[in-house]
Formats: C-alpha cells, structure tokens, sequence
C-alpha cells in the first residue's frame, strides 16, 4: 500500500513538474559582453521565449571573462531547474577547454537544448589591400612564410582556429594578431593595421557590402545567400577546412525532461518565427534548430575536431 502512494505521489509531481515551471524568471545568461552576436541571439530569445511560456520573465544576465568560461561555470553550477540556461557560442562548448584549465566539464555538466544557428567565417581583406583573391594571398603567403597578418577576437576564437586550419590545409604560416573581441578587429582591419581576418560573415557583411572590406573566401559548404560572389574554400582547393561559428542554448546538467521539452519547443517556436527567421537569415545566420540529442553528438564532434587541431598546432590561450 505506501508502495503505491509512493508511485502515486512520484507520478503526479512528474505531471505537475512542467506545470510548476517557470515559478520565477528565467535567466539567460551570456558569458560575453552585450554586443555581439551570441547577446543578440538572446535578446532576441529573450523577447520572444516568454510570450511562448505563458507571460513568463525572461532576463539576459551578461557574465563574461575568461573566454565564456565564467558564464559557462556559473551555469554548470546552478539548480537544474530551468531557470538558469546558457546562451553561449562554440567557444566554452568545444575550445576553452582544451586551451585552459576550466571549472566544469563541457560534455557533462551543461545539458544541451539546441544548436540555434550557425554562420561561415569570411576571409577578408580592406578594400585598400593588394590582395585581390585568394590567388594572391596564397602566392604571399607562400613566397613570405610568417609575413601576413591576420586579426582575430582573442586567443582560441573561431576566427583564429579558421586561421591555424587554414595555415595547415595549406601548408602555409601567417602572423596571428589576437585582440580583445572583435570591435577592435574591425576597427584596425578598417585603418589598415592588419592585412586579414577570417570574420564571422554577420560581422562583415554591412562592411562588405559598404565597399570597406572585400571578402576572398568563405567557410561555409555552399556559397552566402547574401555574398553569392564569393567562392568557398573548397571550390578554391583547400579541402577540410569548413568552419561554422554556432550560438546554442544548455542547461544545468539534470534538467527535468518536460522541462527540457517545453524550453526546446519555446526556442524552436521563437526562432521560426517568420520575422526573426527572416531577420536571422539576412543577418548571415543559418537556422540549426536540432535536436538535444543531436546538439549533444554534434558537440563530441566539434569537441574533438578542435582538440585536435589545438594540439597539433600547439595553441595557448595566451
């Protein structure tokens, strides 16, 4: 008898769980500063994901140092309870961890939601620059070995791993210049301090299409919707060396499946949204949506991919 009260008891806490949720406001939080573009994809979250809940709070919580590992410890240590989720781009899943002693375990402690979007890297150049294709960066670069600079937004960056595989694919050596994010990338790529840098393509695009920066190349598998000139890597010969930035949502390890659920099915409703869809789309993104399942083997993948080429190539934080 006090079995089946026991059983009675667990089954109607678990049919209530996700009806009980949210019972407060739900914090995104991003391990960067505002700005940039995993911030924009949850403020956007943010606006939307609420109304898909009922009315319920939904906050963007900014944690950022350490290359997103702050953020990402914060997170990995909160409740379960879906009121804490991270919003965060591939840097504290698949690199930070391999490049410095971190305070969680990526494939462990963080339940993955959904890989959100994804964006290629764009190969580019000022529009100043003697560099007119990739034909040409390829000559210099063979003819002056660790002569071209190329700017990323920090040590371990996507922009910069795009640049150590690209060195390595092609059997060439530039000069690594890492900066503090990629506002002051941009800002001396523009005055010419820098020759190159392989540019998240949301980040290019407005300069690109202003005439200030010329794009060479892209990371991608198919050619830009939004720059349909500009050939891939692999149309160029250079095999293996696709690179996609992503933005994702995780939880505390140990969320409650309906919870996971209805935290999914809000974001998926939210990003399929045609306006915000559209918005994305025209931003340079590309919609992933997938499911925790395939996020979480997605993830051992890239979480390899990157462990390998940082050994290989012997890359430090700092």
């Amino acid at each position: 008898m006090k079995k089946s009260i026991a059983l009675l008891l667990l089954a109607t806490a678990t049919s209530l769980s996700a009806f009980a949720w949210p019972a407060k406001p739900i914090s995104l939080v991003v391990p960067f500063p505002p700005g940039g573009s995993t911030d924009l994809i949850a403020r956007t979250l943010a606006t939307k994901m609420g109304e898909k809940l009922g009315g319920a709070s939904v906050i963007v919580d900014n944690r950022a140092g350490a290359t997103g590992t702050i953020g990402a410890t914060f997170v990995a240590r909160a409740p379960a309870d879906g009121h804490t989720l991270f919003v965060s781009s591939l840097g504290p899943f698949v690199i930070a961890p391999h490049l410095m002693r971190v305070q969680y375990d990526a494939l462990k402690d963080l339940e993955p939601i959904t890989v959100v979007v994804q964006a290629p890297n764009v190969l580019v150049v000022p529009e100043a620059s003697a560099y007119k294709s990739m034909t040409d960066v390829l000559n210099f670069l063979k003819a002056n070995p660790g002569k071209m600079t190329f700017a990323s937004s920090g040590n371990g960056s996507s922009d910069h791993l795009t640049a150590e595989l690209f060195w390595q694919q092609t059997g060439t050596s530039g000069v690594h210049v890492p900066y503090r994010g990629g506002g002051p990338v941009m800002n001396d790529l523009l005055g010419n301090q820098v020759n190159a840098s392989f540019m998240n393509i949301n980040t290019a695009v407005p300069q690109i299409r202003v005439g200030k920066l010329r794009a060479l190349a892209i990371t991608s598998d198919q050619r830009a919707p939004q720059l349909p000139d500009v050939p891939t890597l692999k149309e160029l010969g250079i095999a293996d060396a696709n690179v996609y930035s992503w933005q994702a949502v995780a939880a505390p390890r140990g969320l409650p499946a309906d919870v996971r659920k209805r935290i999914y099915d809000s974001v998926v409703s939210t990003f399929n949204d045609p306006d915000i869809k559209a918005r994305m789309l025209d931003l340079g993104f590309e919609m992933v949506l997938n499911t925790p399942e395939q996020f979480a083997e997605f993830q051992v993948t890239e979480f390899n991919r990157w462990q390998k080429l940082i050994t290989s190539r012997n890359i430090k934080a700092d």
